[in-house]
């Protein structure tokens, strides 16, 4: 994808800087490549979201016999979901007005993107009606036709129910329609590898044209909206992590980061918080000494739901795409965003970019238009490190902190 970006920008600002037909023509001409790039995202955006989340509550068994340690871990996780939206939020409307474009290129921008196969039309409509008739349309009178429509949220809500229910079925019908979820959901992420693999191709087309026609100023906006993510993440981690370590557990803060630093590495090199499920067992149950029956139910389900970094890079996203495009979003709009994101952070893939695919129901929230998301998966190498790395280290603090209020003493 890297290599991609890359060739989008390098062919964009030659076309931009030179105006030479050649490079102009090339640019305009990539257009076409990268609509269809965007109908294939939004081809298994729908289903993958509904498999993934399907999966994942199902999978929990009867949440009722959960009991306290799963209260305990889900309400870690939530809470620093929330704070990972907020900080995001607030950090976005501080820094993202440095990189903004001029009212001129906001609305070519808007008038590029008007072609595209929009999965937000339906929820655009419900915003312009007003909150309450937004969560009127939560709950959908028909699942089928809401994802049809394009309209993510109201499926979600759909599915979770579903999920829920079919949780606290006998354990062999669960595992029936759990096993088919949980096939479904391969050949998606299957599919969602063959698209990535023309990635490249794609951001490329992306890209070429939107930097041919909008110069530095495109660039500079996506310089800042890095910055804003990777500073996110560090005040995330030090300003919420840190704390609940020292607050929740009996641990001093240099010593949990020690103890956590090759997981947070492992997961800032491979962007997998699955792939770092080794290392962070070890350093649970080897280095502080967290029970084998409190470490292996938080942090295996950390790693399957809980993404607080993914949350905080999709809350920034989302201002940054909304600024792009010069749509404003007032209160009303943000407090429907952040549900968007946070019911959006729940259902991030393990593929690649899967945090930026999850945020179609996010747009579909506010209107704003698919296109973005092509630019995201351009710009997401360097932010996917950070996030996961994010990640990373709320499951760890999570475990501590459930840990000790299990009553467990910390190595």
């Amino acid at each position: 994808m890297a290599v991609g970006l890359g060739a989008g920008l390098a062919l964009g600002l030659a076309a931009a800087v030179t105006q030479a037909p050649v490079f102009v023509a090339a640019a305009r001409a990539l257009r076409p490549v990268g609509a269809v790039f965007l109908n294939l995202l939004s081809m298994v955006v729908i289903p993958l979201v509904a498999t993934a989340l399907f999966t994942g509550v199902a999978g929990l068994g009867d949440i009722r016999k959960v009991g306290r340690l799963g209260a305990r871990t889900l309400a870690f996780f939530w809470l620093t979901t929330l704070a990972a939206i907020v900080i995001g939020f607030g950090l976005a409307k501080l820094l993202l007005p440095f990189g903004t474009m001029s009212p001129e290129q906001q609305t070519a921008l808007r008038a590029a993107a008007a072609a595209d196969s929009g999965l937000a039309r339906h929820a655009a409509e419900q915003i312009s009606s007003g909150g309450a008739s937004f969560l009127v349309n939560l709950v959908p009178g028909n699942p089928l036709r809401a994802a049809v429509d394009g309209a993510l949220l109201p499926l979600i809500v759909f599915v979770t129910i579903f999920a829920v229910a079919t949780a606290t079925l006998p354990a062999e019908k669960r595992a029936a329609l759990t096993s088919v979820a949980d096939a479904a959901t391969q050949a998606l992420i299957r599919i969602m590898y063959w698209v990535l693999a023309v990635a490249p191709l794609g951001i490329c087309a992306l890209v070429a044209p939107a930097v041919a026609q909008f110069g530095w100023s495109l660039v500079k906006a996506a310089g800042v909206f890095i910055l804003a993510v990777i500073l996110g993440m560090a005040l995330f981690v030090g300003g919420v992590f840190v704390p609940a370590v020292a607050l929740g557990t009996r641990l001093r803060a240099p010593r949990f980061l020690r103890v956590a630093f090759p997981s947070m590495m492992m997961a800032f090199s491979t962007t997998s918080s699955l792939a770092t499920l080794p290392t962070m067992l070890g350093a649970a149950e080897g280095d502080l000494k967290i029970s084998r029956t409190v470490s292996s139910f938080v942090l295996p389900l950390g790693a399957s739901i809980n993404r607080p970094g993914s949350a905080l890079f999709q809350a920034v996203a989302l201002l940054f795409v909304a600024q792009l495009y010069g749509l404003p979003l007032g209160l009303p709009q943000l407090v429907q965003a952040g549900a968007a994101v946070f019911l959006a952070s729940l259902t991030v893939a393990a593929v690649p970019a899967g945090s930026v695919v999850s945020l179609a129901p996010a747009f579909a929230a506010t209107g704003l238009p698919l296109a973005g998301l092509g630019l995201l998966i351009g710009l997401d190498r360097v932010p996917d490190m950070f996030r996961t790395l994010a990640n990373v280290t709320g499951h760890l603090t999570g475990a501590a902190v459930v840990a000790t209020a299990e009553g467990e003493t910390l190595a």
